[in-house]
């Protein structure tokens, strides 16, 4: 190919309009989670009955929007099928400090918080204060 004045300044002309072109992101998913576990593969019920995060047992697993949640037992898993809004976290788990601050951060399962029957998670400790 050869380079002419009038290809040059083609090229020239659309080189501003291509710095505009960005990749399109994928959206984050609805449920925070790690490998396809939701809120670290912890029991979202034991928050509520036993007052602390509890690993979850992959024999007690349920699909749930987009996510696999793990329970500690079965009852708490079947609790959890019978009323799932109740117990999963606000924010899809996704920590409530940064979702007011409008972007999403992970969670940790010791900074946590029951307020009004509903459980929020937090990145740290220090946004749970917040």
């Amino acid at each position: 190919m050869t380079f002419t004045r009038r290809s040059t300044l083609l090229m020239l002309a659309a080189a501003p309009a291509a710095a505009f072109v960005t990749p399109a992101l994928a959206a984050a998913p609805e449920t925070f989670q790690k490998m396809g576990y939701a809120i670290n593969a912890i029991d979202p019920v034991s928050y509520f009955t036993d007052g602390k995060p509890v690993p979850g047992l992959m024999s007690n697993t349920v699909a749930w929007r987009g996510a696999k949640w793990v329970f500690a037992n079965a009852e708490n898993m079947e609790a959890f099928e019978a009323d799932p809004e109740s117990y999963a976290p606000r924010f899809g788990g996704y920590c409530a400090f940064a979702a007011s601050k409008g972007y999403l951060a992970d969670t940790i399962p010791e900074a946590w918080t029951v307020y009004e029957g509903r459980l929020y998670l937090n990145a740290n400790l220090r946004a749970r204060e917040l």
